[in-house]
């Protein structure tokens, strides 16, 4: 057995068996057609649904969509469909490969795709109905696990949930195949680990990826951006304690929150990350630049917002009436220096608002740096999932990409996630 710390779909008889698998099919939402667009999670998921069907496991699938009260808390009955449509095209791509002779054909490989029957019910009857009437190789569905009131209250209940008491009695196997979910322990994440745990697809290569990174080659460069610095703090504090970290770029509003903390007055994005309820971290953000200032690399010029176009500005002439909206081209090049030196690479969140293109470039840039750099780099989170796509980045040049952005900050910030820590519970137990 490879030597690692949980087991894969690999480690245990699947056939015949009727296996629980919590997916991460939480996607975007179209606000005008209210449906859901097709994301790099689901799309990655139906490797782990296709090995499933092909091993001839009764496969019952556990996601959600949104928080109770959102604009994007909805039904997954579409999210069946999209992955449906990933699920056939995997199918027909690993076929056209097995046929070409680039791959031997599994045990069953040339059955059709698996049709996924979407069940509009959680844990009630109606699901207890489905599950019994699975047959080998089939796939269900179920409804958005949020809709339970008590699916985020697991660990707050004792570990009591409608969920689990309600179908625990079907599970011969859990898979957890959500690094992004692995952080939370919620009922359909943690909830059945009296169950054999193995991890699926996605999940094995996110931890694969992840304890690789135990022993970073140095020099080590964090690249931090995005809208909510309170991830990113805790991060840089662990590795600048233990001196595993050489250098942290910081960008989009960390980079607006480190500069206030160094000393910076901003204008109008001050006001901004006030009313963003930022400025509660300005505290934690002053400590770290006082005790690591030759660590930490700041903006030197920056695009501002002025009425919809881009406007460069030096630090010297902060503060500013108009949003910061990205980093300058002055502060890209810096950037792009240190990271062609690296030797392992962190990179959570965009350099600005990359969405707009006026203020997309000093994101592009970095992503480039990050693509083109020989040390191995990491990659997470949905916005810089978004901006990879968007300037159609080789991901084939970069180390690993990882799905997920919460979750991927706790674990290399040295927390255990109680997704991870239940697989590894399980990880001696392989028969």
């Amino acid at each position: 057995m490879v030597n690692r710390s949980f087991l894969t779909l690999d480690d245990k008889p699947l056939s015949g068996k009727t296996v629980f698998v919590r997916v991460d099919l939480n996607c975007p939402v179209d606000e005008k057609t209210k449906k859901p667009q097709l994301s790099p999670r689901i799309t990655a998921h139906a490797r782990t649904v296709l090995d499933l069907s092909l091993s001839g496991a009764k496969t019952v699938l556990l996601a959600h969509q949104g928080r109770a009260g959102d604009d994007d808390f909805t039904s997954l009955e579409f999210h069946a469909k999209l992955l449906q449509k990933e699920v056939a095209k995997l199918a027909k791509k690993t076929g056209e490969k097995a046929a070409s002779g680039e791959k031997k054909s599994a045990p069953g490989e040339k059955k059709p795709a698996p049709k996924i029957k979407f069940v509009d019910d959680v844990c009630g009857e109606k699901s207890k109905g489905a599950i019994k009437a699975l047959k080998a190789g089939e796939v269900i569905l179920l409804q958005n696990v949020r809709y339970l009131d008590d699916e985020t209250k697991f660990e707050k209940n004792g570990g009591k949930s409608e969920l689990v008491s309600n179908l625990s009695q079907f599970c011969d196997i859990f898979v957890l195949d959500a690094f992004s979910c692995a952080h939370r322990a919620h009922a359909s994440v943690v909830g059945f680990s009296s169950k054999p745990c193995l991890a699926g697809r996605v999940m094995a290569q996110e931890l694969g990826a992840l304890e690789s990174f135990h022993n970073p080659k140095p020099p080590v460069v964090f690249v931090m951006g995005g809208a909510k610095p309170d991830d990113s703090l805790p991060i840089l504090a662990s590795w600048l304690e233990a001196k595993k970290l050489d250098y942290a770029l910081c960008g989009g509003v960390l980079g607006s929150l480190m500069l206030l903390a160094s000393g910076r007055k901003l204008g109008e994005t001050e006001e901004f990350l006030a009313k963003k309820e930022v400025l509660v971290k300005l505290d934690d953000a002053r400590a770290l630049i006082a005790k690591y200032s030759k660590q930490i690399v700041l903006p030197i010029d920056m695009v501002v917002d002025d009425k919809g176009k881009a406007k460069i500005l030096e630090v010297s002439e902060l503060p500013s009436l108009n949003s910061i909206s990205d980093i300058g081209p002055k502060t890209s090049k810096h950037f792009g220096g240190i990271i062609s030196t690296a030797g392992s690479i962190v990179m959570n969140g965009p350099m600005g608002v990359y969405e707009k293109d006026e203020f997309s470039n000093g994101t592009k840039k970095v992503l480039e740096a990050v693509s083109k750099s020989s040390g191995f780099s990491l990659l997470g989170g949905g916005h810089t999932l978004s901006a990879l796509d968007k300037f159609k980045i080789d991901r084939s040049h970069l180390g690993y990409v990882s799905l997920s952005g919460k979750a991927l900050i706790e674990y290399l910030s040295g927390e255990k996630l109680p997704g991870v820590e239940m697989l590894r519970a399980w990880s001696g137990k392989a028969p």
